[in-house]
């Protein structure tokens, strides 16, 4: 055989070989297909949640356009948008979905007892009828919950701490989410042994708030609190404007309330949150079983001051709560 004709012919085996491995390879580590639904809308932070928990799969092998895709949906926050959503998610057939908040996770929870679930930012999932146990969620669902309910007595401490003339503290939550009720019964516990009058507020869209505050601001020495649902996310900017105009004091639960003008927040890295979620996903398409997999526990609450605001609603934060907060904003 002459020297050409055999290095073709062992270019070609090569060529042949490597089409092979390939072959084996795409069909061993085969794309998958995964859903995530937020429950607000899309924004600067769902987008930063989303990148986290990218980042999350990335460091366990999963890129997206490479072995994964992701299907993303949003709830804006009403119930109807966010059951057409997970409907229209779960019929994609993904191996499993990310649900961020208790809206998206309700919706899915509705459409779906089969495909696997991960949720991030849902108190209680237990009281929520979510999961059987903490330990055992036992159904298709499990993940990342971010608060027990004795938050609702702290929120107040702070925000007492930080304007001790508040004689009269409105808790905002969604009368929907089942989490507000215990945010509530510690609230209230706590209200009593501070000599303040706890006032509940029931906020269903962006007129609540806007109604509520300004009907609040007639009122001297009020405080608000602003619990953990994805109103608070998706009307932040309507309540941080209200709140800064009638110089009320108001505590939030996520970083990203202070950093567009809130005065405070106590509560977990929600970021951070969907980073972790990621390890879940990760399990579940490698063949574990969401019914396996134990819900988690916040590992850290975070407290942030945003000193300008305070400055800007007259008051100065205690020396001893700045040194105790994990981030000022000046």
């Amino acid at each position: 055989m002459r020297r050409r004709e055999l290095i073709k012919l062992l270019g070609g085996a090569a060529a042949t070989a490597a089409t092979t491995v390939a072959a084996r390879a795409q069909n061993r580590d085969p794309m998958k297909r995964i859903g995530v639904m937020f429950s607000g809308v899309e924004d600067e932070q769902s987008a930063r949640d989303l990148a986290a928990f990218k980042s999350g799969l990335q460091v366990l092998g999963w890129n997206e356009g490479v072995n994964l895709q992701i299907d993303k949906r949003w709830g804006a926050n009403d119930p109807n948008r966010a059951q057409s959503a997970a409907t229209d998610l779960v019929g994609l057939t993904p191996a499993v979905i990310l649900a961020s908040g208790t809206v998206a996770l309700v919706a899915l929870h509705k459409t779906t007892d089969t495909t696997a679930i991960v949720f991030t930012n849902v108190t209680d999932p237990v009281a929520g009828g979510f999961v059987a146990s903490f330990s055992k969620p036992s159904g298709n669902i499990t993940g990342f919950t971010p608060f027990e309910y004795n938050i609702g007595g702290k929120w107040l401490e702070l925000i007492k701490e930080i304007a001790p003339l508040l004689t009269r503290v409105a808790l905002f939550g969604d009368p929907n989410n089942h989490n507000f009720k215990g945010f509530q019964t510690s609230f209230e516990t706590a209200a009593k042994s501070m000599s303040v009058e706890p006032i509940t507020v029931a906020v269903r869209d962006v007129e609540d708030v806007n109604r509520s505050i300004s009907s609040l601001a007639e009122h001297p020495n009020v405080g608000l609190i602003i619990t953990a649902a994805t109103f608070s996310m998706t009307y932040r900017k309507q309540i941080v404007e209200l709140a800064t105009k009638y110089k009320m004091p108001t505590i939030f639960w996520n970083r990203s309330q202070v950093v567009a003008g809130g005065l405070m927040s106590l509560g977990p890295d929600a970021t951070d949150m969907h980073r972790r979620a990621a390890s879940y996903v990760d399990r579940i398409l490698k063949g574990e079983k969401a019914a396996d997999l134990p819900v988690q526990e916040p590992t850290k609450v975070e407290m942030i001051i945003n000193d300008r605001t305070a400055n800007l609603i007259g008051l100065v934060v205690p020396p001893a709560l700045m040194v105790r907060a994990d981030e000022v904003i000046d």
